[in-house]
């Protein structure tokens, strides 16, 4: 399966998550969806948010120009939030999956359709 067949069927056909991406640990997009561009700057801030989750946690995170406000680092997933609106940031053996969702769509309901997908990818080997 291709790496945007991931982002179009497992998170964002499932009408929780509403823009999503794929980021190597090691740097660049695996795959996108439509209109969700994740600069040079915010991959390295979410890769290094992983390593020093004090940085992300006082700076917040920003994704595709929009900045979120950090609301946990526990292990490998960031929680973020803007007004009504949200982040998923899961971290994988060689991937980060980033999803944001709309309101009225909340954390607990995009956050285990994210972590279903990393713990996939994780027993696949990314």
């Amino acid at each position: 399966m291709s790496w945007q067949a991931y982002v179009d069927s497992h998170l964002i056909a499932t009408g929780q998550v509403a823009e999503a991406a794929i980021i190597g640990l090691q740097g660049g997009v695996w795959a996108t969806s439509k209109n969700f561009t994740l600069s040079t700057e915010e991959q390295k801030a979410i890769v290094d948010g992983f390593t020093n989750p004090d940085q992300i946690q006082a700076s917040g995170v920003r994704l595709a120009g929009q900045k979120y406000f950090t609301l946990s680092v526990v292990g490998r997933t960031i929680q973020a939030k803007k007004a009504a609106d949200g982040a998923v940031i899961v971290k994988t053996k060689q991937a980060i999956l980033v999803a944001v969702y709309r309101a009225p769509v909340q954390a607990p309901e995009a956050t285990p359709i994210v972590e279903k997908l990393a713990d996939y990818l994780i027993t696949a080997g990314y």
